[in-house]
């Protein structure tokens, strides 16, 4: 999967934040208090290497970790400079709440507080959904970007 790069100062205004606020979802920052709840959530539902990324985004000021939650419940986060500065991600929306706009609103914010952080690109590295991200944020790709910067990365055994 291919590295993507995003002009974070040509963002485009997508309101999603708006639109899952109406359906009492709540994206904010995520706070060290926290920090055991959300470990043990991206645990479940994600990977361990997701756990380590989220628990360095969570350590900064100002935190580079959104959440997303409703009624008390977290429902997904993103992350930005938790592998290396002007990244973005890992991030994750639990399966059962996915189609619902939550994992926008959570790129949305994210990438808006990369902005305010003072970055003008976030590069989001071995990119996934790669015609999501060219569609929404005009991204486009790294040239020679794969393995990239996880492909020395330990693994545990399967």
């Amino acid at each position: 999967m291919p590295d993507l790069l995003i002009k974070l100062y040509t963002l485009p205004e997508i309101d999603t934040e708006a639109r899952v606020a109406a359906k009492g979802i709540v994206v904010r920052r995520a706070m060290a208090p926290e920090g055991e709840i959300i470990r043990e959530w991206i645990g479940r539902h994600f990977s361990h290497h997701w756990v380590a990324e989220a628990m360095v985004a969570l350590s900064h000021q100002a935190v580079g970790l959104y959440i997303a939650v409703r009624d008390g419940q977290l429902l997904g986060f993103a992350c930005y400079d938790a592998t290396a500065r002007g990244f973005f991600g890992p991030t994750g929306v639990d399966e059962s709440q996915r189609g619902q706009g939550i994992g926008e609103a959570l790129l949305i914010a994210t990438l808006k507080g990369m902005r305010e952080a003072g970055y003008q690109y976030a590069i989001i590295g071995g990119a996934g959904p790669v015609a999501f991200y060219r569609k929404k944020l005009d991204a486009f790709e790294v040239p020679d970007s794969v393995p990239g910067i996880y492909g020395g990365m330990l693994r545990k055994p399967d």
